[in-house]
């Protein structure tokens, strides 16, 4: 699946939770916290599993990038968490510039010199697949579904 394509069939999820953060580095940080902290507690995996350390790093990437890319000054991200019947679970973060949609990682290579530039590469890496939604006027979606076991 392309990074702006839509899931096929909506996720109907078992568990959700839907929290807005501030638009700066602490706001990231806590949604990356959060987001491993309420897997484990669905799941009963632990912390330093494999699924929670890929939960942190998707979760990260998504939230520093709606930072860095998708704030408008006094405007916060949502993080949306939803864990479906399948063995993934799918990670959401809802910033506030719809004109600025994510690149794919292959689309403009990232120098091997450069100091950032890699996280959509990483999430891709890391996710099942991943995606961009422009569902209004006002905000985007930038969502992925991470590996957990079923």
């Amino acid at each position: 699946m392309t990074h702006r394509q839509t899931a096929d069939e909506p996720c109907v999820p078992t568990h959700r939770l839907s929290l807005r953060f501030s638009s700066t580095r602490r706001g990231a940080r806590l949604a990356r916290r959060l987001a491993v902290q309420q897997l484990t507690e669905w799941t009963g995996l632990p912390h330093d599993c494999d699924a929670a350390h890929a939960v942190a790093l998707v979760t990260d990437e998504l939230a520093a990038n709606a930072v860095a890319h998708g704030s408008l000054p006094g405007r916060d991200f949502r993080l949306t968490l939803l864990l479906p019947p399948e063995p993934v679970v799918r990670l959401e973060v809802t910033d506030t510039r719809p004109e600025r949609l994510p690149r794919h990682p292959a689309a403009v290579p990232t120098p091997p010199d450069a100091v950032s530039g890699r996280g959509l590469f990483l999430v891709a890496v890391y996710a099942r697949r991943w995606g961009c939604e422009v569902r209004d006027a006002f905000t985007k979606t930038v969502w992925a579904e991470v590996a957990r076991p079923s």
